[in-house]
């Protein structure tokens, strides 16, 4: 088993200890070694459309529509941060918000351009 700290945004707080609270829930969780990104979503019944701008220890796991960090595996330790699809932070993306590997592969891999990166 695995520790994980998980800190969820605006709209997805609901799906923490308290449905009616709509500001931040901190989750600490135990799961089994192995557990994913998309494993810890079905464990919190947050659904894949309502999952946005994803952080993974301070570095930018997940934009909106990629799903990208799906099959991220977690690590013992790992703090999580959850936002909805309508909290943006542009700023982050212009700041160079420290990307995970599997986000920068689905950022390099689009062609049509409409999400990028400004830093590496």
């Amino acid at each position: 088993m695995i520790n994980l700290e998980v800190w969820l945004y605006g709209p997805l707080a609901r799906y923490g200890d308290d449905p009616n609270n709509s500001a931040y829930a901190r989750l600490l969780l135990q799961v089994p070694d192995g557990t994913t990104v998309g494993d810890l979503l079905k464990q919190l019944n947050i659904p894949l459309e309502e999952k946005g701008i994803t952080f993974i220890n301070g570095q930018l796991s997940d934009m909106p529509g990629l799903a990208a960090d799906l099959q991220h595996v977690l690590e013992d330790g790992d703090r999580i941060g959850m936002f909805s699809p309508r909290s943006m932070w542009p700023f982050q993306y212009r700041s160079g918000a420290a990307m995970i590997p599997e986000l920068r592969e689905a950022l390099e891999k689009r062609q049509d351009g409409a999400i990028h990166h400004s830093y590496r």
